[in-house]
């Protein structure tokens, strides 16, 4: 695919002279660090474009290296990189990236985020706990990012974190068509349910496009990583019930919720939908105990190194949608077409 070139040009005659500004990078490339580097060769195929020739290694005191191998002056830069785990070495990976691009006079620079680590941590919980959210969000822009496209912030609050433009994308319209595709719509044999009271919004967004009703989980966290399921809202009886959540951490949470529609609502089969596979911990291992039929995940983050794979998990790829998102920032157009 080739960008056209949106050049806006400010004339002012002085004789014979004319005076050009642009308004953005010449050429669009994409860069990546180690995060999830299969996104980004999916990205740029979809871009019809080669990733950008850059290392990123650390040395062997831990500290992190960057090597740009190719001019990016004057260029609409996008970095890639999810900042999940190992959280901190992808951050400083980010940020030092960003600091090289604009050292190298990158025309703009736009930090691609699939998944925004720390966005857990968007407010004080207890006395004298850090807005860590909101550290991260001075750092990227501090380093010299000039807008951040992301996806499925675990708060939408968080855009307000940051003092540069935020594209906040959302899963749901992809999950949505992914279960249209397999239940039909209107099917009064499928309901949405919310794990929790947290992602009714998310939920009840999702259950409108494939216009079918919506429960709720209630439950209680007594602690990290851990919840108490209290009370089932909505009757899931004899039905095909699909969770949304926005994350899937030690899947604690989500087969609780699972559980409850089976034992306590009577749910025929469940499935589970989430933009974000953190699958830390026990994870695995609790989904293969689990009622879920089948988890269906963006690969917004890379499947787990090590973990046995897991034959209830589907990913759906969000390389086309990332990549339209590229396109239209560097045209600068609306995406908010997007969001539909």
């Amino acid at each position: 695919m080739k960008f056209t070139d949106k050049i806006s040009a400010e004339c002012k005659e002085n004789g014979e002279r004319l005076v050009y500004v642009i308004s953005h990078g010449k050429e669009v490339k994409v860069f990546t660090g180690n995060s999830n580097p299969l996104l980004v060769e999916k990205i740029c195929k979809s871009l019809s474009k080669m990733p950008g020739n850059a290392v990123v290694k650390a040395f062997s005191d831990g500290e992190t290296s960057v090597s740009i191998y190719e001019p990016v002056r004057g260029a609409d830069v996008f970095i890639v990189q999810s900042t999940c785990n190992p959280v901190n070495d992808n951050l400083m990976e980010l940020l030092i990236m960003i600091d090289a691009m604009k050292r190298a006079s990158a025309g703009r620079i736009t930090a691609v985020i699939p998944y925004f680590g720390y966005a857990r941590q968007d407010r004080k919980a207890k006395s004298r706990d850090p807005i860590s959210a909101k550290l991260v969000a001075n750092l990227i822009a501090k380093a010299g990012a000039d807008r951040v496209l992301t996806m499925d912030l675990h708060a939408s609050q968080i855009q307000g974190f940051f003092d540069i433009p935020v594209d906040n994308l959302l899963g749901v319209p992809l999950f949505a068509n992914y279960f249209i595709n397999k239940f039909g719509k209107n099917n009064s044999d499928v309901k949405v349910a919310s794990p929790d009271v947290g992602s009714v919004a998310r939920a009840r967004a999702f259950a409108q496009r494939m216009d079918i009703a919506l429960a709720i989980v209630d439950k209680r966290r007594e602690k990290e990583n851990s919840s108490e399921v209290m009370n089932l809202i909505g009757d899931v009886t004899g039905k095909s019930v699909i969770l949304l959540d926005d994350m899937v951490d030690t899947a604690g949470s989500l087969c609780g919720a699972a559980k409850a529609l089976a034992d306590e609502g009577g749910a025929k089969e469940i499935y589970a939908c989430a933009s974000h596979g953190v699958l830390s911990g026990p994870a695995i291992e609790r989904l293969e105990e689990s009622c879920i039929k089948e988890l269906v995940l963006l690969d917004t983050i890379p499947y787990p190194q090590g973990k046995p794979v897991s034959e209830k998990i589907k990913y759906l790829s969000i390389a086309p949608f990332i990549a339209e998102a590229i396109q239209r920032i560097y045209q600068e157009v609306s995406i908010s077409s997007l969001f539909g």
